[in-house]
């Protein structure tokens, strides 16, 4: 049976990086103990992006981090990856789950769209993100996402899992957490910090003081 992450901070990677950078940035994070790290790069490098996820799986591997593929379920299976994440126009759930069996986790953009979260749920989809919720320099034209859509799918959904993306810095990511989101997806407050390590482990420690007052 398929073991469900951590809650935690889901580090996505920018795109484009040369190779260096990218590991040296990637095993920054994974030193704070994140539960997900998502290889995005949209290049269309064949090879650079089989060379990389080959040697993110590796580091993964060792810090103990599930490797998401960003958008390419062909990749994730040839890499051996943990899992994929789709967006809206990115390949079919089903097919997906059917390429790569019951044990790897596969996630759904849904926007800001709980109808497309609950088709994604009943396609077998392990997690699903909502997003933006904050304006976000990754996509600024991406519509907002109100809290409320996670809130509703931790209520609705309670097979799934629940990610929120979009414009979170360390400084807004608190309310998310509340609201419900197990998973904080982040790229540029994370992978632009003067300390990488340091930013994921205070994202990780948010998790801890909202698992602690649950408990209060």
């Amino acid at each position: 049976m398929l073991k469900r992450p951590r809650p935690g901070l889901y580090a996505v990677t920018p795109d484009g990086l040369e190779t260096p950078r990218l590991l040296m940035l990637a095993e920054a994070a994974l030193a704070a103990g994140i539960p997900l790290l998502q290889y995005r790069d949209k290049s269309g490098d064949a090879v650079r992006r089989r060379e990389q996820a080959t040697a993110l799986r590796a580091l993964c591997r060792r810090h103990g981090t599930r490797l998401i593929i960003n958008d390419d379920a062909a990749l994730a299976r040839e890499v051996d990856a943990d899992g994929v994440h789709l967006g809206g126009e990115d390949g079919d759930l089903a097919a997906a789950r059917a390429l790569l069996g019951p044990d790897k986790l596969i996630g759904a953009s849904c926007y800001a769209d709980f109808a497309r979260a609950q088709a994604a749920a009943a396609a077998g989809a392990n997690y699903v993100a909502f997003g933006a919720m904050y304006a976000s320099p990754t996509k600024p034209q991406a519509p907002r996402a109100p809290f409320n859509l996670v809130t509703r799918a931790r209520q609705e959904l309670p097979g799934v899992q629940v990610a929120a993306i979009g414009g979170i810095t360390l400084d807004n990511a608190a309310p998310v957490i509340a609201a419900g989101a197990q998973f904080i997806a982040v790229i540029t407050d994370l992978f632009e910090a003067p300390d990488v390590t340091a930013r994921a482990a205070a994202y990780q420690r948010l998790f801890a003081e909202s698992a602690a007052h649950e408990l209060s």
